[in-house]
């Protein structure tokens, strides 16, 4: 398995985390799933709240503006 393939790994407490490239992320849910049925939302290693994550999942758009690779610099 490559750094690049998306894992779902099951800790020994039952906590479900989903990774991609190193980072927590998740586009078809949350990326950690708590035993006790808590939920947490990440975009490529971000914490969102779910209302932000289902906003940027219909977008499509989880980098933030400064992360995006078209950002012109003037430096």
């Amino acid at each position: 398995m490559t750094k690049n393939e998306p894992r779902k790994v099951t800790k020994e407490d039952g906590t479900v985390m989903h990774i991609w490239e190193g980072k927590l992320h998740n586009w078809e849910g949350p990326s950690v799933i708590h035993p006790d049925g808590k939920k947490e939302f990440y975009l490529h290693g971000i914490q969102l709240t779910e209302k932000d994550w289902k906003l940027r999942r219909k977008e499509r758009e989880s980098l933030p503006w400064y992360k995006k690779s078209g950002a012109n610099s003037r430096f």
